[in-house]
């Protein structure tokens, strides 16, 4: 009896100190990543985009930043949503058109970094993007959990909205089997 007491106290604390050291690997990144997200916003004086309809992007180039004051938050918006892309912010999906335009322009982000808090937003909340084409203020009209192969949060639609895409359950550990979605309606 002894040695079972013994080995499960073994286990138990060998759990423990593998999951303090991927806690630590976690805060360790997440501190790396908010740094390296202030130099990007620093950048910004002036994103380079002409025209939202006719200037190509290249992809991972800095487009705009988002503002979500609910949460105290402020990131780069960039070109694309492949991992480099979303290593530097909030990721435009590339098929999608430019925010402030007429029909559906999608944003997404890591759930443990950009948009960790995503899901504190309520319906009404502002969401704030600026680009050289102007500032851009949405309001949140819904929030839903989708699949993560669900590609109807990225159809066209016929009045100018933003949508929010982001890993769901928040506190995953691995690849999260959904998607938490808000969408927003431009106001001005």
């Amino acid at each position: 009896m002894r040695r079972v007491i013994l080995a499960l106290t073994a286990l138990v604390f060998t759990a423990g100190a593998v999951g303090a050291g991927v806690a630590l690997v976690q805060i360790y990144q997440m501190n790396d990543y908010q740094g390296s997200t202030k130099i990007e916003i620093a950048k910004l004086d002036s994103p380079t985009i002409t025209s939202a309809a006719y200037s190509p992007v290249k992809i991972g180039e800095v487009i705009g930043i988002i503002t979500i004051p609910k949460i105290s938050e402020t990131y780069p918006i960039v070109q694309g949503t492949d991992d480099n892309s979303l290593k530097h912010g909030v990721g435009h999906y590339v098929n999608s058109v430019m925010p402030g335009v007429k029909d559906n322009s999608v944003l997404a982000g890591h759930r443990d970094t950009v948009f960790s808090k995503l899901g504190k937003l309520k319906i009404g909340d502002k969401v704030i993007v600026q680009t050289s084409s102007g500032i851009f203020t949405y309001a949140v009209t819904r929030t839903r959990i989708v699949k993560a192969d669900d590609r109807t949060v990225i159809v066209p639609t016929p009045t100018a909205t933003l949508t929010l895409s982001t890993c769901y359950p928040f506190y995953f550990i691995g690849s999260a089997p959904d998607r938490y979605i808000v969408s927003a309606q431009l106001l001005n």
